[in-house]
Protein backbone atom coordinates (compact mmCIF):
# COMPACT_ATOMS: atom_id res chain seq x y z
CA UNK A 1 0.00 0.00 0.00
CA UNK A 2 1.14 4.04 -0.99
CA UNK A 3 0.74 6.51 1.29
CA UNK A 4 -2.28 9.02 -0.11
CA UNK A 5 0.07 11.98 0.57
CA UNK A 6 0.55 14.61 -2.81
CA UNK A 7 3.63 14.21 -4.63
CA UNK A 8 4.75 17.40 -5.31
CA UNK A 9 9.04 17.73 -5.83
CA UNK A 10 11.64 19.85 -3.35
CA UNK A 11 12.53 22.47 -5.30
CA UNK A 12 14.16 25.39 -4.58
CA UNK A 13 12.14 27.97 -6.11
CA UNK A 14 9.79 27.20 -3.62
CA UNK A 15 12.09 28.38 -0.54
CA UNK A 16 11.87 32.27 -2.24
CA UNK A 17 7.98 31.53 -2.64
CA UNK A 18 7.63 30.80 0.56
CA UNK A 19 9.26 33.58 1.94
CA UNK A 20 7.41 36.33 0.00
CA UNK A 21 4.27 35.10 0.55
CA UNK A 22 4.75 34.43 4.37
CA UNK A 23 7.72 37.27 5.52
CA UNK A 24 8.01 39.08 2.08
CA UNK A 25 8.60 42.61 4.21
CA UNK A 26 11.57 41.17 5.65
CA UNK A 27 14.98 42.59 4.45
CA UNK A 28 17.76 41.34 2.26
CA UNK A 29 20.67 43.63 3.09
CA UNK A 30 23.97 43.30 0.76
CA UNK A 31 26.83 45.78 0.25
CA UNK A 32 27.92 46.29 -3.37
CA UNK A 33 31.10 45.84 -4.44
CA UNK A 34 31.60 49.50 -4.79
CA UNK A 35 31.16 50.15 -1.21
CA UNK A 36 27.49 50.97 -0.89
CA UNK A 37 24.75 49.55 1.13
CA UNK A 38 21.55 48.07 -0.64
CA UNK A 39 18.58 47.12 1.15
CA UNK A 40 15.54 45.45 -0.05
CA UNK A 41 12.76 42.51 0.85
CA UNK A 42 12.43 39.03 -0.32
CA UNK A 43 9.42 40.54 -2.19
CA UNK A 44 11.23 42.52 -4.38
CA UNK A 45 14.19 39.66 -4.64
CA UNK A 46 11.51 37.15 -5.81
CA UNK A 47 10.12 39.87 -8.22
CA UNK A 48 13.75 40.02 -9.60
CA UNK A 49 14.85 36.70 -9.58
CA UNK A 50 11.87 35.85 -11.27
CA UNK A 51 12.58 38.31 -13.92
CA UNK A 52 15.90 37.24 -14.08
CA UNK A 53 15.03 33.08 -14.46
CA UNK A 54 12.62 34.89 -17.79
CA UNK A 55 15.77 36.71 -19.06
CA UNK A 56 17.72 33.64 -18.90
CA UNK A 57 15.25 31.73 -20.94
CA UNK A 58 14.84 34.25 -23.42
CA UNK A 59 18.89 33.89 -23.72
CA UNK A 60 18.11 29.98 -24.76
CA UNK A 61 19.60 28.53 -20.98
CA UNK A 62 17.83 25.27 -21.03
CA UNK A 63 17.09 22.63 -18.62
CA UNK A 64 20.41 20.83 -17.14
CA UNK A 65 22.66 23.69 -18.98
CA UNK A 66 25.36 25.24 -16.42
CA UNK A 67 25.49 28.60 -15.36
CA UNK A 68 28.58 30.07 -14.12
CA UNK A 69 29.24 32.93 -11.73
CA UNK A 70 32.42 34.41 -10.63
CA UNK A 71 31.13 37.08 -8.30
CA UNK A 72 30.86 37.63 -4.51
CA UNK A 73 27.99 37.93 -1.60
CA UNK A 74 25.98 40.49 -3.17
CA UNK A 75 22.23 40.83 -3.62
CA UNK A 76 22.57 39.89 -7.32
CA UNK A 77 24.26 36.81 -6.54
CA UNK A 78 21.66 36.04 -4.19
CA UNK A 79 19.00 36.50 -6.69
CA UNK A 80 21.07 34.15 -8.85
CA UNK A 81 20.67 31.36 -6.12
CA UNK A 82 16.93 30.86 -7.52
CA UNK A 83 16.79 32.20 -10.85
CA UNK A 84 19.34 29.53 -12.23
CA UNK A 85 17.72 26.51 -10.06
CA UNK A 86 14.38 27.59 -10.29
CA UNK A 87 14.25 27.14 -14.49
CA UNK A 88 15.93 23.65 -14.05
CA UNK A 89 19.59 24.99 -14.79
CA UNK A 90 22.45 24.59 -12.70
CA UNK A 91 24.33 27.42 -10.89
CA UNK A 92 27.84 27.31 -10.73
CA UNK A 93 29.67 29.49 -8.59
CA UNK A 94 33.40 29.30 -9.49
CA UNK A 95 35.78 30.76 -6.55
CA UNK A 96 37.79 33.66 -7.88
CA UNK A 97 40.32 33.20 -5.50
CA UNK A 98 41.93 29.90 -6.73
CA UNK A 99 44.50 29.91 -9.55
CA UNK A 100 43.61 31.33 -12.93
CA UNK A 101 44.65 28.14 -14.15
CA UNK A 102 42.40 26.56 -11.70
CA UNK A 103 39.68 28.64 -12.62
CA UNK A 104 39.65 27.64 -16.45
CA UNK A 105 39.67 24.12 -16.15
CA UNK A 106 36.60 24.02 -13.73
CA UNK A 107 34.81 26.76 -15.98
CA UNK A 108 36.20 24.44 -18.86
CA UNK A 109 35.55 21.04 -16.91
CA UNK A 110 31.73 22.25 -16.30
CA UNK A 111 30.62 23.36 -19.65
CA UNK A 112 29.38 26.79 -18.41
CA UNK A 113 27.81 28.10 -21.29
CA UNK A 114 26.81 31.91 -19.35
CA UNK A 115 29.23 34.09 -16.61
CA UNK A 116 27.97 36.04 -14.47
CA UNK A 117 30.97 38.15 -13.17
CA UNK A 118 31.01 41.54 -10.83
CA UNK A 119 33.38 44.52 -10.92
CA UNK A 120 35.54 43.28 -9.22
CA UNK A 121 36.24 39.80 -10.95
CA UNK A 122 35.69 41.84 -14.37
CA UNK A 123 39.33 42.28 -14.90
CA UNK A 124 39.52 38.39 -13.97
CA UNK A 125 37.07 37.46 -16.24
CA UNK A 126 38.72 39.63 -19.30
CA UNK A 127 42.07 37.81 -18.76
CA UNK A 128 40.95 34.32 -18.79
CA UNK A 129 38.22 34.93 -21.32
CA UNK A 130 40.11 33.43 -24.37
CA UNK A 131 40.93 30.00 -22.40
CA UNK A 132 37.12 29.46 -21.21
CA UNK A 133 35.94 27.14 -24.08
CA UNK A 134 32.49 26.86 -23.50
CA UNK A 135 31.49 30.00 -22.49
CA UNK A 136 29.55 32.08 -25.33
CA UNK A 137 27.54 34.89 -23.20
CA UNK A 138 29.03 37.24 -20.60
CA UNK A 139 27.04 39.27 -17.63
CA UNK A 140 27.83 42.17 -16.00
CA UNK A 141 26.53 41.87 -12.34
CA UNK A 142 25.71 45.47 -12.23
CA UNK A 143 22.80 48.63 -13.31
CA UNK A 144 23.20 50.29 -16.10
CA UNK A 145 24.64 53.57 -14.64
CA UNK A 146 27.66 51.57 -13.61
CA UNK A 147 28.23 49.29 -16.73
CA UNK A 148 32.32 49.65 -17.15
CA UNK A 149 33.78 49.53 -20.54
CA UNK A 150 34.59 45.59 -21.00
CA UNK A 151 36.49 43.57 -23.65
CA UNK A 152 34.42 40.61 -23.08
CA UNK A 153 32.91 39.91 -26.26
CA UNK A 154 29.01 41.10 -26.37
CA UNK A 155 28.65 41.24 -22.63
CA UNK A 156 24.92 42.62 -20.80
CA UNK A 157 24.42 44.48 -18.19
CA UNK A 158 22.58 42.08 -15.44
CA UNK A 159 20.29 45.06 -14.84
CA UNK A 160 19.12 45.59 -18.50
CA UNK A 161 18.31 42.15 -18.54
CA UNK A 162 15.98 42.18 -15.48
CA UNK A 163 14.25 45.26 -16.47
CA UNK A 164 13.27 44.10 -19.75
CA UNK A 165 11.28 41.53 -18.38
CA UNK A 166 7.37 41.29 -16.43
CA UNK A 167 6.82 38.19 -14.03
CA UNK A 168 3.27 39.05 -14.23
CA UNK A 169 1.23 35.30 -14.77
CA UNK A 170 4.61 33.60 -14.88
CA UNK A 171 5.33 30.41 -12.62
CA UNK A 172 8.79 28.62 -11.89
CA UNK A 173 8.32 25.09 -13.60
CA UNK A 174 8.34 22.11 -12.13
CA UNK A 175 10.66 19.44 -12.61
CA UNK A 176 12.44 16.36 -10.94
CA UNK A 177 13.40 17.25 -7.58
CA UNK A 178 16.80 14.99 -7.96
CA UNK A 179 17.87 17.67 -10.90
CA UNK A 180 20.78 19.35 -10.63
CA UNK A 181 20.97 22.52 -8.35
CA UNK A 182 24.43 24.06 -8.28
CA UNK A 183 27.64 23.09 -8.08
CA UNK A 184 30.93 23.95 -6.44
CA UNK A 185 34.24 22.57 -6.80
CA UNK A 186 36.39 21.04 -4.17
CA UNK A 187 39.45 23.50 -3.48
CA UNK A 188 42.17 20.79 -4.93
CA UNK A 189 44.52 20.91 -2.33
CA UNK A 190 45.65 17.44 -3.82
CA UNK A 191 45.06 18.20 -7.26
CA UNK A 192 42.58 19.16 -9.90
CA UNK A 193 39.19 20.49 -8.40
CA UNK A 194 36.52 18.33 -8.35
CA UNK A 195 32.72 19.36 -9.06
CA UNK A 196 30.05 18.48 -6.32
CA UNK A 197 26.64 18.52 -7.74
CA UNK A 198 23.99 19.33 -5.68
CA UNK A 199 20.43 18.25 -5.95
CA UNK A 200 17.58 20.20 -5.41
CA UNK A 201 16.29 17.20 -2.79
CA UNK A 202 18.86 17.47 -1.09
CA UNK A 203 19.65 21.24 -0.88
CA UNK A 204 16.12 21.45 0.26
CA UNK A 205 16.22 18.88 2.86
CA UNK A 206 19.70 20.71 4.02
CA UNK A 207 17.80 24.27 4.41
CA UNK A 208 14.99 22.15 6.73
CA UNK A 209 17.88 20.32 9.12
CA UNK A 210 19.58 23.83 9.04
CA UNK A 211 16.67 25.61 9.83
CA UNK A 212 15.23 23.15 12.82
CA UNK A 213 16.11 24.67 16.53
CA UNK A 214 18.27 21.58 16.82
CA UNK A 215 20.39 22.83 14.83
CA UNK A 216 21.18 26.78 15.37
CA UNK A 217 20.30 26.29 19.12
CA UNK A 218 18.13 29.57 21.16
CA UNK A 219 16.11 31.25 18.67
CA UNK A 220 12.93 32.02 20.51
CA UNK A 221 9.62 31.84 18.81
CA UNK A 222 8.80 35.34 17.32
CA UNK A 223 12.33 36.96 17.58
CA UNK A 224 13.54 37.80 13.93
CA UNK A 225 17.18 36.82 13.40
CA UNK A 226 19.83 38.63 11.03
CA UNK A 227 22.00 35.96 9.47
CA UNK A 228 25.19 37.02 7.55
CA UNK A 229 27.25 34.42 6.21
CA UNK A 230 31.13 35.11 6.31
CA UNK A 231 31.56 31.95 3.85
CA UNK A 232 31.49 33.53 0.45
CA UNK A 233 28.50 32.14 -1.53
CA UNK A 234 31.03 29.48 -3.91
CA UNK A 235 31.84 27.96 -0.76
CA UNK A 236 29.24 25.31 -0.19
CA UNK A 237 27.00 27.66 -1.22
CA UNK A 238 27.22 29.97 1.74
CA UNK A 239 26.61 26.87 4.48
CA UNK A 240 22.65 27.17 2.57
CA UNK A 241 22.58 30.53 4.69
CA UNK A 242 20.73 32.22 1.27
CA UNK A 243 18.09 29.73 1.50
CA UNK A 244 18.12 29.06 5.54
CA UNK A 245 17.38 32.52 5.71
CA UNK A 246 14.29 32.89 3.18
CA UNK A 247 12.85 30.02 4.85
CA UNK A 248 13.04 30.90 8.41
CA UNK A 249 12.02 34.38 7.64
CA UNK A 250 15.33 35.98 9.14
CA UNK A 251 16.66 39.17 7.38
CA UNK A 252 19.88 38.34 5.58
CA UNK A 253 22.95 40.17 5.35
CA UNK A 254 25.30 40.02 2.74
CA UNK A 255 29.22 41.33 3.28
CA UNK A 256 30.21 41.99 -0.57
CA UNK A 257 33.52 41.94 -1.00
CA UNK A 258 35.20 43.76 1.72
CA UNK A 259 36.30 41.54 4.20
CA UNK A 260 38.05 44.02 6.05
CA UNK A 261 37.95 43.48 10.22
CA UNK A 262 36.61 47.54 10.77
CA UNK A 263 33.70 46.60 7.24
CA UNK A 264 32.44 43.04 8.62
CA UNK A 265 32.36 44.66 12.26
CA UNK A 266 30.29 47.59 11.06
CA UNK A 267 27.89 45.42 9.23
CA UNK A 268 27.78 42.80 12.00
CA UNK A 269 26.95 45.76 14.63
CA UNK A 270 25.04 48.35 11.86
CA UNK A 271 23.04 45.74 10.91
CA UNK A 272 22.15 44.18 14.43
CA UNK A 273 23.30 40.38 13.14
CA UNK A 274 22.72 37.53 15.64
CA UNK A 275 24.14 34.71 13.99
CA UNK A 276 27.07 34.85 11.58
CA UNK A 277 28.83 31.65 9.85
CA UNK A 278 32.74 31.39 8.86
CA UNK A 279 36.06 29.57 9.20
CA UNK A 280 38.00 29.90 11.99
CA UNK A 281 40.68 32.24 10.22
CA UNK A 282 38.21 34.94 9.57
CA UNK A 283 37.38 35.13 13.60
CA UNK A 284 41.19 35.03 14.21
CA UNK A 285 42.33 37.95 12.47
CA UNK A 286 38.82 39.62 13.37
CA UNK A 287 39.20 39.21 17.15
CA UNK A 288 42.62 40.23 17.28
CA UNK A 289 41.08 43.60 15.76
CA UNK A 290 38.22 43.74 18.09
CA UNK A 291 40.81 43.40 21.03
CA UNK A 292 43.15 46.10 19.74
CA UNK A 293 40.72 48.78 19.31
CA UNK A 294 38.35 48.02 22.36
CA UNK A 295 34.77 47.15 19.90
CA UNK A 296 32.63 44.49 21.33
CA UNK A 297 29.48 43.32 19.97
CA UNK A 298 25.90 44.42 20.93
CA UNK A 299 23.35 41.44 19.20
CA UNK A 300 25.50 38.83 17.88
CA UNK A 301 24.65 35.65 19.80
CA UNK A 302 26.36 32.83 17.65
CA UNK A 303 28.61 32.44 15.28
CA UNK A 304 28.48 28.81 13.39
CA UNK A 305 31.87 27.43 12.08
CA UNK A 306 33.06 24.48 10.16
CA UNK A 307 35.99 23.45 7.52
CA UNK A 308 38.82 23.55 10.34
CA UNK A 309 39.11 23.60 14.19
CA UNK A 310 38.79 26.64 16.24
CA UNK A 311 41.79 27.09 19.01
CA UNK A 312 40.08 27.37 22.32
CA UNK A 313 41.42 30.37 23.10
CA UNK A 314 39.14 31.66 20.31
CA UNK A 315 36.34 29.48 21.95
CA UNK A 316 36.79 30.49 25.07
CA UNK A 317 37.08 34.15 24.27
CA UNK A 318 34.68 34.97 22.31
CA UNK A 319 31.90 33.34 24.81
CA UNK A 320 33.90 34.74 27.67
CA UNK A 321 34.06 37.84 26.64
CA UNK A 322 31.99 39.19 23.95
CA UNK A 323 28.79 37.02 24.92
CA UNK A 324 29.32 34.88 21.46
CA UNK A 325 28.47 31.24 21.58
CA UNK A 326 30.82 29.65 19.24
CA UNK A 327 29.70 26.08 17.64
CA UNK A 328 30.85 23.86 15.29
CA UNK A 329 29.65 21.13 12.86
CA UNK A 330 31.27 18.91 10.55
CA UNK A 331 30.80 19.37 7.28
CA UNK A 332 32.55 19.76 3.51
CA UNK A 333 31.74 20.83 -0.01
CA UNK A 334 30.35 17.25 -0.28
CA UNK A 335 29.00 16.90 3.02
CA UNK A 336 26.95 20.38 4.27
CA UNK A 337 25.66 19.52 7.09
CA UNK A 338 26.48 16.13 7.58
CA UNK A 339 26.45 17.13 11.85
CA UNK A 340 24.67 19.51 14.15
CA UNK A 341 26.35 22.24 16.08
CA UNK A 342 24.20 21.76 18.88
CA UNK A 343 25.17 20.24 22.35
CA UNK A 344 23.31 17.49 23.52
CA UNK A 345 19.96 18.27 25.30
CA UNK A 346 20.65 18.23 29.57
CA UNK A 347 24.30 19.98 28.74
CA UNK A 348 23.08 23.53 29.19
CA UNK A 349 24.23 23.89 32.89
CA UNK A 350 27.34 22.46 32.22
CA UNK A 351 30.21 24.57 33.86
CA UNK A 352 31.87 26.82 31.26
CA UNK A 353 34.72 24.67 31.12
CA UNK A 354 33.18 21.56 30.22
CA UNK A 355 30.86 23.36 27.59
CA UNK A 356 33.70 24.60 25.69
CA UNK A 357 35.24 20.85 25.75
CA UNK A 358 32.02 19.84 23.72
CA UNK A 359 32.30 22.95 21.54
CA UNK A 360 35.67 21.91 20.43
CA UNK A 361 34.11 18.69 18.88
CA UNK A 362 32.91 18.75 15.39
CA UNK A 363 29.47 18.11 16.26
CA UNK A 364 27.18 15.37 16.97
CA UNK A 365 25.02 12.81 15.03
CA UNK A 366 22.11 14.66 12.58
CA UNK A 367 18.74 12.58 11.96
CA UNK A 368 19.18 11.59 8.35
CA UNK A 369 23.14 11.39 8.34
CA UNK A 370 25.11 8.21 9.45
CA UNK A 371 28.92 8.75 10.36
CA UNK A 372 31.49 5.95 11.66
CA UNK A 373 34.85 5.72 11.80
CA UNK A 374 37.10 2.58 10.08
CA UNK A 375 40.56 1.41 10.20
CA UNK A 376 42.54 1.20 7.16
CA UNK A 377 41.34 -2.05 6.16
CA UNK A 378 37.66 -0.10 6.62
CA UNK A 379 36.83 -2.53 9.43
CA UNK A 380 34.51 -0.11 11.61
CA UNK A 381 35.87 1.57 14.52
CA UNK A 382 34.06 1.78 18.10
CA UNK A 383 32.50 4.69 19.17
CA UNK A 384 34.64 4.82 22.72
CA UNK A 385 36.20 8.16 22.25
CA UNK A 386 39.60 6.73 21.72
CA UNK A 387 39.71 5.24 18.86
CA UNK A 388 41.19 7.43 15.97
CA UNK A 389 39.93 5.97 12.00
CA UNK A 390 38.65 7.26 8.79
CA UNK A 391 35.42 9.07 8.75
CA UNK A 392 33.04 7.79 6.89
CA UNK A 393 29.72 9.64 5.81
CA UNK A 394 26.09 8.23 4.36
CA UNK A 395 22.92 10.37 3.55
CA UNK A 396 19.99 11.54 1.26
CA UNK A 397 22.38 14.95 0.84
CA UNK A 398 25.67 13.39 0.84
CA UNK A 399 27.52 13.28 -2.10
CA UNK A 400 27.25 10.29 -3.84
CA UNK A 401 30.50 11.00 -6.63
CA UNK A 402 32.28 13.79 -8.73
CA UNK A 403 31.09 15.38 -11.70
CA UNK A 404 32.18 13.34 -14.84
CA UNK A 405 32.86 10.59 -12.60
CA UNK A 406 36.10 12.32 -11.63
CA UNK A 407 37.55 11.15 -8.32
CA UNK A 408 37.37 8.18 -6.04
CA UNK A 409 34.65 9.50 -3.60
CA UNK A 410 32.71 6.08 -1.43
CA UNK A 411 34.57 3.60 -0.78
CA UNK A 412 33.23 -0.20 -0.83
CA UNK A 413 30.22 -0.24 1.29
CA UNK A 414 28.88 3.33 -0.59
CA UNK A 415 30.12 5.55 2.42
CA UNK A 416 31.82 8.75 1.48
CA UNK A 417 35.56 9.12 1.85
CA UNK A 418 36.23 12.19 3.88
CA UNK A 419 39.88 12.21 3.99
CA UNK A 420 39.23 13.25 7.91
CA UNK A 421 40.79 11.42 10.18
CA UNK A 422 38.40 11.10 13.91
CA UNK A 423 36.80 9.97 16.86
CA UNK A 424 33.21 8.97 17.51
CA UNK A 425 32.17 9.34 21.38
CA UNK A 426 29.20 7.14 22.80
CA UNK A 427 26.91 10.56 22.88
CA UNK A 428 27.27 10.96 18.91
CA UNK A 429 30.39 13.78 19.11
CA UNK A 430 32.54 13.87 16.53
CA UNK A 431 36.10 15.45 16.73
CA UNK A 432 38.15 15.29 13.91
CA UNK A 433 42.02 14.69 14.63
CA UNK A 434 43.47 15.29 11.09
CA UNK A 435 43.14 15.54 7.78
CA UNK A 436 44.53 12.22 6.83
CA UNK A 437 46.99 13.59 4.44
CA UNK A 438 48.27 16.10 7.58
CA UNK A 439 48.75 13.83 10.18
CA UNK A 440 51.91 13.57 11.67
CA UNK A 441 53.51 10.01 12.04
CA UNK A 442 56.17 9.80 14.87
CA UNK A 443 57.46 6.09 15.73
CA UNK A 444 54.28 4.39 14.44
CA UNK A 445 52.52 7.22 16.28
CA UNK A 446 49.94 9.46 15.17
CA UNK A 447 50.42 13.52 16.69
CA UNK A 448 47.61 15.56 15.30
CA UNK A 449 48.30 18.83 13.93
CA UNK A 450 44.98 20.26 14.98
CA UNK A 451 45.54 19.73 18.43
CA UNK A 452 49.60 20.96 17.95
CA UNK A 453 47.94 24.00 16.27
CA UNK A 454 45.19 24.97 18.52
CA UNK A 455 47.69 24.62 21.81
CA UNK A 456 50.29 27.26 19.97
CA UNK A 457 47.60 29.64 19.39
CA UNK A 458 46.75 29.40 22.72
CA UNK A 459 49.88 31.51 23.24
CA UNK A 460 49.06 35.92 23.42
CA UNK A 461 51.66 36.58 20.73
CA UNK A 462 50.51 33.64 18.07
CA UNK A 463 48.31 34.63 15.19
CA UNK A 464 48.18 32.03 13.13
CA UNK A 465 49.91 28.72 13.41
CA UNK A 466 50.91 25.29 11.05
CA UNK A 467 51.89 22.34 12.18
CA UNK A 468 53.45 20.30 9.40
CA UNK A 469 55.75 16.86 8.80
CA UNK A 470 58.86 16.74 7.99
CA UNK A 471 61.24 13.73 7.90
CA UNK A 472 63.22 12.45 10.48
CA UNK A 473 66.03 9.54 10.77
CA UNK A 474 64.82 7.38 12.92
CA UNK A 475 61.37 8.35 14.38
CA UNK A 476 59.93 8.49 10.04
CA UNK A 477 58.43 11.72 11.06
CA UNK A 478 58.42 14.45 13.23
CA UNK A 479 56.28 18.17 13.88
CA UNK A 480 57.52 21.32 12.27
CA UNK A 481 55.52 24.36 13.99
CA UNK A 482 55.26 27.18 11.56
CA UNK A 483 54.19 30.56 12.99
CA UNK A 484 52.92 33.74 12.38
CA UNK A 485 53.36 36.20 14.93
CA UNK A 486 50.58 39.01 15.80
CA UNK A 487 51.28 42.46 15.02
CA UNK A 488 53.54 43.92 17.22
CA UNK A 489 54.12 40.63 19.22
CA UNK A 490 57.38 38.85 19.79
CA UNK A 491 58.14 34.96 20.82
CA UNK A 492 61.02 33.31 20.66
CA UNK A 493 61.11 29.76 19.93
CA UNK A 494 62.33 28.37 23.02
CA UNK A 495 58.86 30.17 24.59
CA UNK A 496 56.72 28.87 22.28
CA UNK A 497 57.77 24.92 23.05
CA UNK A 498 57.81 26.11 26.76
CA UNK A 499 53.91 27.11 26.31
CA UNK A 500 53.42 24.22 24.44
CA UNK A 501 55.12 21.72 27.37
CA UNK A 502 52.59 21.63 29.45
CA UNK A 503 49.68 21.42 26.79
CA UNK A 504 50.46 18.38 25.02
CA UNK A 505 52.46 15.34 25.41
CA UNK A 506 56.11 15.27 25.40
CA UNK A 507 56.35 13.12 22.63
CA UNK A 508 54.64 15.96 20.35
CA UNK A 509 56.86 18.87 20.75
CA UNK A 510 57.58 20.30 17.77
CA UNK A 511 61.14 19.33 16.90
CA UNK A 512 61.89 23.18 15.34
CA UNK A 513 59.84 26.05 15.05
CA UNK A 514 59.84 28.40 11.87
CA UNK A 515 58.80 32.09 11.62
CA UNK A 516 57.30 33.81 8.79
CA UNK A 517 54.93 36.69 7.83
CA UNK A 518 52.52 34.94 5.97
CA UNK A 519 50.55 31.53 5.77
CA UNK A 520 49.65 30.19 2.05
CA UNK A 521 45.42 30.13 2.37
CA UNK A 522 43.48 27.85 0.28
CA UNK A 523 40.48 29.52 -1.54
CA UNK A 524 37.93 28.67 1.47
CA UNK A 525 40.33 30.25 3.98
CA UNK A 526 42.19 26.93 5.21
CA UNK A 527 45.73 27.10 5.64
CA UNK A 528 47.05 25.07 2.31
CA UNK A 529 49.31 22.46 3.81
CA UNK A 530 50.58 21.25 0.62
CA UNK A 531 52.18 24.58 -0.43
CA UNK A 532 53.48 24.55 3.15
CA UNK A 533 55.14 21.26 2.82
CA UNK A 534 56.63 22.35 -0.37
CA UNK A 535 58.30 25.40 1.08
CA UNK A 536 60.05 23.36 3.94
CA UNK A 537 60.65 19.73 1.77
CA UNK A 538 63.93 19.00 2.43
CA UNK A 539 64.39 20.95 5.70
CA UNK A 540 66.99 19.69 8.07
CA UNK A 541 65.89 19.10 11.96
Amino acid sequence: MNGLMMDMPLLLSSLIDHAAENHGDCEVVAREIEGDVHRYTYREARARARRMARALQRLGVRHGEPVGTLAWNTFRHFELFYAVPGIGAVLHTVNPRLFHEQIAYIVNHAEDRLMFVDALTLPLAEALAPSLKTVRGWVVMCERARMPATTLPGAMCYDDLVDAEDDAGWAWPSFDERSASTICYTSGTTGHPKGVVYSHRAAVLQTMGGASFDFLPGHASGVRETFMPMAPMFHGNAWNLPFIAPYTGSRLVLPGRDYEPHRLYELLEGERVTVTAGVPSFWLILLDWLQRNGKRFSTLRMSLSSGSAPPRGLVETLERDYGVEYVQCFGMTEALMASTPSAKPGTASLPMERRIDLRLKSGRGVPGVRLRVVDDAGRELPRDGTSVGHLRVKGPWIASGYLKGEGDALDDEGWLKTGDMAVIDPEGYVTLTDRAKDVIKSGGEWISSIQLESAALSHPAVLQAAAIAVPHPTWQERPLLVVVPRPGASVTAAELLEHLSSRVAKWWLPDAVEFVEALPMTGTGKVHKLTLRERFAGYVL
